[in-house]
């Protein structure tokens, strides 16, 4: 079972941190923080520049501390706050990715999930430095509770842009 863990937060991990990477430095691809911030303004998420940084440097921070195994709940439970805004993004168009659907942003959420409540295996950091009793049940509900809270909270201040007449 460590194995698996190890192997599911790796891959996880170590993808949505360059996922991140591509919105807050344009590496592999990706567009950078500058049209990340004009994307974010027009559907909606004013200020559009903070706000896609922190979008943006929670997939990279979140998706780091999922692949090392360390502090628990955190790096899932930053992953799932910003799963739940993307997913609303994406939710107009159904399913799957090919139709820009909900399909990634969905697993990605089950996967942080699922490892919040599962905890990092004994191949992490967390093992490796004596942290895992820290990570108790009550601690890993409350990390995402926090994560639900704040996607939530970012959804409702989502403001559509206004009209010019």
């Amino acid at each position: 079972m460590d194995f698996g863990l190890l192997a599911l937060r790796a891959t996880a991990g170590l993808v949505m941190s360059a996922h991140g990477a591509q919105k807050l430095f344009g590496w592999f691809g990706g567009h950078g923080l500058a049209a990340t911030s004009g994307f974010f303004e027009s559907i909606g998420f004013r200020p559009g520049r903070p706000l896609a940084a922190a979008a943006a440097i929670s997939e990279c921070l979140g998706g780091l501390l999922i692949a090392f195994g360390v502090l628990g709940p955190v790096g899932p439970a930053l992953v799932l706050a910003t799963m739940i805004v993307a997913a609303s993004v994406h939710w107009q168009n159904g399913l799957f990715a090919m139709q820009g659907g909900i399909e990634l942003p969905l697993l990605y959420g089950a996967v942080a999930v699922a490892l919040a409540l599962v905890g990092p295996g004994a191949y992490s950091l967390d093992a490796a430095l004596g942290l895992g009793a820290i990570w108790t049940p009550a601690v890993d509900a409350l990390a995402l509770a926090a994560a639900l809270t704040g996607g939530i909270v970012n959804l409702a201040a989502r403001r559509p842009a206004p009209v010019e007449v």
